[in-house]
């Protein structure tokens, strides 16, 4: 079954929260959720990359499906994580679909990598008889070549393509080689930056056909991400540059000193904005004293170059 899906506006991921004792906090979610929207935020994906998905058992991420799709009610899309070995991304999108979400982000294959034609498997065993959309995560055990990418057009309910890989020269490829198809789904295949503080590297991607991406920044600093984003749209080269100076590069200077803080540092931030969404679950870290008073600062400063914009 074919779908038309429009992802427009800024793509949100919420953190999961969980409490003192590392257990799902889903009333702090149903906050975090509802921030969101209140934000402006175009869908948001839950339990995926930042909602720590690596962490969460079959049950939990029913369960934030659940409450997330309460909280929205059907103000904008909501899709859900699914990945891991192929019994369980299979069982992961079928649970997906059950829960009524929008669609599905497939994260990347569990621990073994194998040929593309491997991988081009691994997505049509994932999906099985399933209909609901899925967007493939590019990225770790799972790049695609241009032609791999190319074949997931064969695969109906496929409706996009996420790059967390970071090369603009494979992506280049692999969206012209779609495009060229030139059949009505390939013109509407959907492309997304997913890379880690996707603004740094969204001036590189806008123009290769990838506008579309997925902020982290969102969770803690929405003000800041929706007028990067809205910005982009403009090509507002001056704003952007200005944010990307005075904030975001310190941001990733900063995440860039631990591994794990993708995450770690984003539910650190949402802390220090008092939102209730608890530390993170191992082998991710907490940031150190002297990194969340230097973090403090770069929010801060992130505002202050906002104001004056």
């Amino acid at each position: 079954m074919e779908h038309t899906v429009a992802l427009d506006g800024l793509l949100a991921f919420p953190l999961t929260p969980f409490t003192e004792d590392l257990e799902l906090n889903l009333d702090a979610f149903a906050e975090n959720v509802e921030s969101h929207v209140a934000a402006g935020a175009g869908a948001l994906f839950v339990a995926c990359g930042t909602g720590e998905f690596s962490s969460l058992a079959p049950g939990e991420l029913a369960a934030l499906l659940r409450r997330a799709r309460e909280v929205v009610g059907g103000r904008v899309p909501v899709w859900v994580g699914a990945g891991g070995g192929a019994a369980t991304a299979r069982a992961g999108i079928a649970a997906a679909q059950e829960g009524g979400a929008d669609g599905v982000l497939l994260l990347p294959p569990y621990l073994v990598t194998g040929p593309p034609s491997g991988l081009l498997d691994h997505v049509r065993f994932a999906v099985g008889e399933s209909s609901v959309p899925v967007i493939v995560y590019h990225r770790g055990t799972g790049v695609f070549t241009a032609a791999t990418a190319a074949a997931l057009l064969d695969v109906p309910s496929v409706v996009g393509l996420k790059d967390g890989y970071g090369d603009v020269d494979l992506m280049t490829r692999i969206v012209t080689t779609i495009r060229s198809v030139g059949s009505e789904r390939a013109q509407r295949f959907l492309f997304f930056n997913g890379l880690p503080t996707a603004e740094v590297s969204a001036k590189a991607y806008a123009p290769i056909g990838v506008a579309r991406y997925s902020s982290a920044v969102h969770c803690f600093a929405p003000e800041i991400a929706m007028r990067f984003h809205r910005a982009l749209g403009e090509g507002d080269h001056a704003v952007m540059d200005a944010l990307l100076a005075g904030f975001y590069l310190p941001l990733v200077a900063l995440r860039d000193e631990t591994p794990g803080f993708a995450v770690s540092l984003v539910k650190a931030a949402a802390r220090l904005r008092g939102d209730k969404v608890g530390t993170v679950r191992p082998p991710l870290v907490e940031p150190t004293p002297d990194q969340i008073d230097r973090l403090g600062t770069i929010i801060e400063r992130g505002y202050a170059v906002l104001g004056a914009l």
